[in-house]
């Protein structure tokens, strides 16, 4: 084999992880008895740095090995610290968990990246974009083996459950003021379809919140301030799932 040969055969192999199944978030939700998506978050607009020191090869492992049903990994860099590096280095370091690719996905060219570094699913958030605009790109998503967690924040935005994507989470942080309030779940889901699978997303710092949540139909539990915060966010996950 000469080297242009050589070069090809790995350049195959590199784009294999593309085409490779992906394990499932919405059945490592359903099949949890916590639910919790631990995220690897660096940084905040609102908060500034959290754990700046946070190292991708660390923490997301240490995050499964600790009970995890699930990761989310930043991947905006400008606002929240984050690289699409870091579901590669998570997945090296042995993270086979379902990897949630946290982004504002505007474009197809994000979804071929987050495919390409290792994530399972992607977020899409209805704030950012049409109910149009959204059904194209959960619909490339889907091509590329990717699932997709709708986020909605409005009453306004529960058309967007017309799609039918995966899962469908409920973000109890304004995206505008950035002001949180859990009770948002609570009140959001009476209006949901009961048979969806419902994730409730930030301000999750109790455990007794979770129980709540998950008395009100919630299956996925997304964290990562609760946990980042602290200086062992692994050992922080342990100790919250003790106490479930």
């Amino acid at each position: 084999m000469d080297i242009l040969q050589e070069i090809i055969a790995h350049k195959r192999r590199e784009l294999e992880v593309l085409y490779a199944p992906k394990p499932s978030l919405r059945m490592a939700l359903l099949n949890s008895s916590t639910g919790i998506i631990a995220e690897f978050k660096r940084r905040s607009p609102s908060k500034g740095w959290i754990k700046q020191e946070g190292q991708p090869e660390e923490i997301p492992l240490s995050y499964q090995q600790n009970g995890a049903a699930a990761l989310s990994i930043l991947t905006d860099e400008h606002y929240f610290g984050g690289n699409d590096e870091f579901v590669r280095i998570a997945r090296r370091s042995g993270v086979t968990l379902p990897v949630l690719y946290k982004n504002f996905v505007v474009d197809e060219a994000q979804l071929y990246a987050a495919a390409l570094c290792g994530a399972s699913a992607v977020l899409l958030i209805a704030a950012c974009l049409t109910k149009l605009q959204c059904k194209t790109l959960m619909e490339k998503a889907h091509t590329l083996g990717l699932e997709v967690l709708l986020e909605m924040h409005s009453e306004e935005e529960l058309e967007y459950v017309d799609l039918q994507p995966d899962l469908c989470g409920i973000n109890n942080r304004h995206l505008g003021s950035f002001v949180t309030d859990v009770e948002h779940s609570f009140r959001m889901a009476e209006l949901l379809p009961a048979d969806v699978v419902k994730v409730s997303e930030s301000g999750i710092g109790n455990p007794a919140t979770v129980r709540a949540l998950r008395e009100s139909g919630f299956r996925g539990f997304l964290i990562g301030e609760s946990f980042m915060k602290t200086p062992h966010p692994g050992k922080a996950l342990h100790d919250f799932i003790a106490q479930l």
